[in-house]
């Protein structure tokens, strides 16, 4: 465990993962506090090589069919590097970084992941790097999946938002106009390309700012939080392409946010 400290903003982070398992100012939670055994339920959890779903947990690329881990739904989700052990490169009182060597029998080639945590008296700076160590093109997205904590009501302000239009919770590929109310059920993904993000309740008022990670992933499934995961692409890129990245062998990309909770 790993406990980062500004002011006083406490981050707790970990190598299985490169989990961060909790994040409170002032001892109040920002995120809700989670647990390295249950990544998706609080806390953020890392979706690395893709994010959220992959539609029966299979995919081809140039040629070749790959089979990943399925869920109880039947398909593959939340990527492979949350359930890794990370190696800790860099560690100051205020910011950590993490290595990953990823490779998995189904995914096409070899990922060198990278992510360094910086925290502030107000922000928490996330940044993530991926490079295709391997002999064969790479598909990816990333995202990151925080819990923030809420009180009701709590709602969603976002510029032009556009909701993936889903079946099964599987985007088709439409995208259709959105307006977020008070309060509201949601395990779905939007395409919004303006900054910030800001989830507002009486308890707090959080902003997201993103870089190179135009979608959001909004889920309301755990009480007292809401999950507002920014994404490289949405779920499923896989089949539908929408924000699918592919990285030819030597080539690096770059993806980051930043969480401020000033």
């Amino acid at each position: 465990m790993i406990t980062l400290r500004a002011g006083s903003a406490e981050a707790v982070l970990h190598t299985r993962g490169a989990y961060l398992s909790a994040l409170r100012r002032g001892g109040r939670d920002i995120i809700l506090p989670g647990s390295v055994e249950r990544q998706t339920r609080g806390g953020m959890a890392l979706l690395i090589p893709f994010a959220n779903r992959v539609r029966g947990g299979v995919y081809e690329l140039d040629g070749v069919v790959y089979e990943l881990p399925k869920n109880a739904e039947g398909h593959a989700i939340h990527g492979l590097a949350m359930s890794m052990e990370w190696s800790l490169v860099e560690r100051g009182d205020s910011y950590a970084a993490f290595e990953l060597e990823l490779s998995h029998p189904g995914y096409p080639s070899t990922l060198l992941c990278s992510v360094r945590y910086e925290l502030s008296e107000a922000s928490l700076s996330v940044s993530l790097k991926a490079i295709n160590r391997g002999p064969r093109r790479a598909p990816l997205v990333v995202g990151a999946h925080p819990y923030f904590v809420v009180s009701r009501p709590w709602r969603l302000d976002a510029k032009n938002p556009l909701r993936c239009v889903a079946v099964g919770k599987i985007p088709t590929g439409e995208l259709v106009p959105h307006s977020f109310g008070i309060d509201g059920e949601y395990d779905d993904c939007f395409l919004v390309e303006e900054d910030p993000v800001v989830l507002k309740s009486p308890y707090s008022t959080v902003e997201l700012w993103r870089r190179g990670m135009p979608y959001i992933q909004v889920y309301t499934g755990v009480e007292g939080a809401v999950a507002v995961e920014p994404m490289s692409g949405a779920p499923d890129a896989y089949h539908n392409g929408m924000g699918l990245r592919i990285l030819d062998p030597g080539e690096s990309t770059v993806f980051s946010f930043e969480i401020k909770f000033g």
